[in-house]
């Protein structure tokens, strides 16, 4: 560990409570780094959990707009402006990049290999992400442990060496009955689409409901073994 950052970073680490860090530590973040945290939203049921728990602090929000989202997506992230009265940053693909690939492989050619849908998700997620993150120190998401095996053992504040910032995930080890019964309990706005099966909600031609029993990441990219199923906006080391 080199940059100041970092060192930082070890500092915070040494100084939280030991065990489960939660939403209390948002506030501390937002104090240590003014105008320096920012949260990503994609509009799910965690996002808009974590959208209220910090609305009333100083901790900016984006999210990732990649051309190809449900319908219903942006009905709520129409409604979220209005409930949370907070600016919500929109990025989106370099337009010539997606020229380029669009061009060469046709618009769904995410169906054909693992390797397409990886080079569209970089040029539809990946890249803007690393846009949204400048300038920033502290990244705040909505990852919860139960939505995919690689992220059982995530711990819940990280050093992202990629982006080279702070990540804390204030509900990671949320279960579904919290974050549902939180979402009713302050009359939260949500896709609907949660109430249609889907669990974990992407863009439109790869994101699918999800059957009784099936695992929570079943519905995204279902053509793929389920050890392929990351988009890459969180990789961990």
């Amino acid at each position: 560990m080199g940059n100041t950052l970092e060192i930082e970073f070890n500092k915070l680490l040494e100084n939280a409570s030991t065990g489960i860090l939660n939403a209390d530590f948002l506030p501390v973040l937002a104090e240590k780094f003014p105008g320096e945290v920012i949260f990503s939203t994609s509009f799910s049921y965690e996002d808009q959990v974590v959208n209220h728990l910090i609305k009333n602090l100083d901790i900016d929000v984006f999210t990732l707009d990649t051309g190809r989202l449900f319908e219903q997506t942006y009905e709520t992230w129409a409604s979220s402006l209005a409930f949370f009265k907070k600016n919500i940053k929109a990025y989106y693909p370099d337009p010539e990049a997606l020229q380029k690939f669009v061009s060469e492989n046709g618009p769904d050619s995410f169906y054909q290999s693992v390797e397409k849908r990886e080079a569209c998700c970089n040029i539809r997620k990946v890249q803007p992400l690393k846009k949204a993150l400048q300038g920033y120190k502290v990244w705040i998401t909505g990852l919860r442990s139960e939505h995919s095996a690689g992220r059982g053992q995530m711990p819940q504040l990280e050093w992202d060496p990629d982006h080279q910032v702070i990540k804390f995930h204030p509900i990671l080890h949320w279960n579904t009955q919290q974050v549902s019964d939180y979402v009713l309990a302050h009359q939260l706005p949500y896709n609907y689409l949660h109430k249609k099966g889907f669990v974990s909600i992407g863009c439109e031609p790869c994101t699918r409901a999800i059957k009784e029993g099936e695992d929570f990441r079943a519905g995204r990219w279902w053509w793929e073994n389920a050890d392929k199923k990351e988009c890459g906006l969180h990789v961990h080391q």
